[in-house]
């Protein structure tokens, strides 16, 4: 067993901004020890090698390159604390804030203890996040470009083609023929094109999506939820991170913002609407799966049906997201089948993932096996012999759980 860490003895804030960062220290009775010092990032090496010791407690507010720098800072000192910007906000608030003041409100705030640091994800989970943002935008540049050509069509009164698809790439000519100035007609073909590149960057990134899928057992555990496919599963797991890091199921409500605003004191105790002070894609994707989740489950059309009436629909979705939350995180924490899982939606989800992974991704397996395999992981479907998905049926392969 490794002897244990002793306490640091000077703490050094940092006020990182875009090419360089303001340092102060102070030591354990808040004496001002260091700077403060001004460095520029293109001689950070330099200042680390001469100025850091293994007895430095270093704190930052969490910005764009805050993890890039955590990287370069943490295997030279004690420690590296990254806090959210609100809360330090919540703890103090100056009517005159330089960046040197901000520098040594940090290393104070730190000495004493009153700063919590907030979760620093690992490089792999870094860059999936990294791909399911730029997936996001790329869908955001597609959508945009398609509300600009709708506009077109509504400002000159122009009826689209019946039952046709009208953003395919056979539609194109249609689009570039309409009777319009050459400066619309520009705007057009540009937002044609645009269209076309978002398109074309969303199947490269769902390719990457699908290689990241087929590497990660916990994808075939989160898509047997209803509303929560390949890319919805991938967006929680880039999200939540370790689910180890959640104590429990309300702990991961909270960070997905979708915890009621509580105040209680003295005799008055009331609840309000959600905080949303957590991660807007998990709570984007949670609610997005409610939205399905109440059509096609009976549960969880269940539980929504009771409480429409007194909620209104947008608050019972949200409350039926809350509730499909607790339920991936004992999917998680547990690695076993939800509670509520009906075996042949089950079995359609998982027939679907096999179909977007390909055999190849399956390593050789059937679809069939595929989903054999991944049901009896989750001791599910046993007596299924047949999986149904519109006019067409799988037959699978006997369960190896009615074996013993």
């Amino acid at each position: 067993m490794s002897p244990k860490q002793p306490p640091p003895t000077r703490f050094i804030g940092l006020d990182v901004h875009k090419h360089y960062l303001i340092a102060t220290g102070v030591d354990a009775d808040l004496n001002q020890v260091y700077g403060p010092k001004r460095v520029q990032f293109a001689h950070l090496d330099a200042w680390i090698g001469g100025t850091l010791t293994p007895q430095d407690a270093l704190v930052l507010e969490m910005t764009t390159n805050t993890f890039q720098l955590y990287d370069e800072l943490r295997p030279y000192v004690h420690s590296v604390t990254v806090v959210h910007p609100p809360h330090v906000h919540l703890i103090t608030r100056a009517q005159v804030m330089t960046d040197r003041i901000a520098a040594h409100v940090l290393a104070t705030l730190l000495a004493k203890g009153l700063l919590v640091s907030i979760w620093v994800p690992s490089e792999e989970v870094r860059a999936q996040r990294a791909l399911v943002a730029q997936r996001a935008k790329m869908v955001r540049l597609a959508t945009q470009a398609k509300n600009r050509l709708h506009a077109v069509l509504h400002r000159c009164h122009i009826l689209p083609p019946a039952e046709v698809e009208l953003f395919g790439p056979q539609q194109r000519a249609w689009w570039l023929a309409l009777e319009l100035s050459p400066l619309q007609l520009a705007r057009v073909r540009c937002d044609l094109d645009t269209l076309s590149f978002a398109q074309e960057q969303i199947r490269h990134l769902e390719e990457s999506f699908k290689d990241l899928a087929a590497q990660d057992e916990r994808v075939a555990l989160l898509v047997q939820l209803p509303g929560i496919g390949l890319i919805s599963a991938l967006t929680l797991l880039a999200a939540i991170g370790d689910i180890q890091r959640f104590p429990d199921a309300r702990h991961l409500v909270g960070y997905a913002g979708l915890g009621a605003r509580v105040h209680d004191s003295g005799l008055s105790s009331r609840s309000g609407r959600i905080t949303k002070a957590g991660r807007r894609d998990l709570r984007a994707v949670a609610v997005e799966a409610a939205q399905t989740a109440v059509r096609v489950h009976p549960h969880w059309q269940a539980l929504f049906q009771r409480l429409e009436p007194r909620l209104g629909r947008n608050k019972a979705i949200v409350a039926v997201a809350r509730k499909l939350l607790i339920a991936v995180w004992y999917v998680l924490s547990e690695g076993s089948a939800d509670r509520f899982a009906e075996p042949e939606l089950v079995g359609r989800k998982l027939l679907t993932l096999a179909e977007a992974l390909g055999r190849a991704r399956r390593n050789g397996a059937s679809r069939a096996g595929f989903v054999r395999q991944h049901l009896d992981r989750l001791g599910l479907g046993a007596e299924l012999d047949v999986v149904s998905r519109g006019r067409r049926d799988l037959a699978l392969p006997p369960s190896m759980l009615t074996a013993s």
